[in-house]
């Protein structure tokens, strides 16, 4: 508890709404400023964890507070507000120097990543089985 970690980037063409295809505007998109809140929240714990072990985001609410444009740095701090039962809370921020971009909290939990990926692969390859045999529900039923 009380742990702080940071991260900062660089905003770069490809980081923009634009780029995503979001809309018209050459602004950090969202996605890259959670990005960042998440890497500070690694970087907080990250020396506490064991060997095999990681955290993964399980819940998310920022608010942005600005836009940040092209050739900018930003910085994300992230403060671990507690832990229970495998939970781990952070209070995040993004600032581009003195001025407040995004805020929020983020909550990660503990994982082991064998046993995570493992997880992974077989929820992800039933639900391919589940779509293959949706496809050929609707293949036979159109009678192709």
């Amino acid at each position: 508890m009380g742990a702080i970690g940071m991260a900062n980037m660089t905003i770069r063409p490809g980081d923009t709404y634009v780029a995503q295809g979001v809309n018209d505007l050459p602004v950090v998109g969202s996605n890259q400023i959670s990005a960042l809140m998440e890497s500070a929240c690694s970087t907080a714990i990250i020396e506490f964890l064991d060997f095999g072990e990681t955290t993964v985001t399980t819940n998310l609410q920022i608010q942005i507070q600005g836009a940040v444009g092209i050739d900018h740095e930003i910085h994300a701090t992230a403060r671990c507000l507690g832990l229970d039962e495998g939970i781990l809370q952070f209070e995040v921020e993004v600032h581009q120097s003195a001025r407040l971009v995004a805020s929020g909290f983020i909550t990660r939990k503990f994982v082991e990543r064998v046993s995570f990926m493992a997880r992974v692969a077989a929820e992800t390859m039933v639900a391919e089985k589940e779509n293959q045999v949706s496809e050929k529900k609707i293949a036979s039923s159109l009678n192709i």
